[in-house]
């Protein structure tokens, strides 16, 4: 941690059940806590106005293969929309 990083403390769930109002009146003057579960951090408390936690890019987004890489392929099949529609009226009459 650098200097002008604020003092973390840990903080148990049971700690925060029995001194909540100390612990928003810390909260409240600055001070941040992890948040803990038998041990186990689970969650951070801090002040509203604390700078919101970067998180670094370490490669920019792309997008590949799935439905974009999809591309109509034609067959000897294919015929026009308006071919399909008469034989289908063919059945009909």
């Amino acid at each position: 941690m650098g200097t002008n990083e604020p003092q973390v403390e840990s903080l148990s769930q049971r700690e925060l059940r029995n001194d909540s109002g100390r612990v928003l009146r810390l909260v409240s003057e600055g001070q941040s806590f992890v948040l803990t579960n038998r041990g186990v951090p689970v969650g951070r408390i801090v002040p509203l106005d604390a700078p919101a936690a970067t998180l670094p890019i370490v490669r920019a987004a792309k997008r590949v293969g799935g439905w974009a890489a999809l591309t109509p392929q034609s067959t000897e099949n294919d015929r026009p929309m308006s071919r399909i529609v008469d034989e289908l009226r063919e059945d009909r009459v």
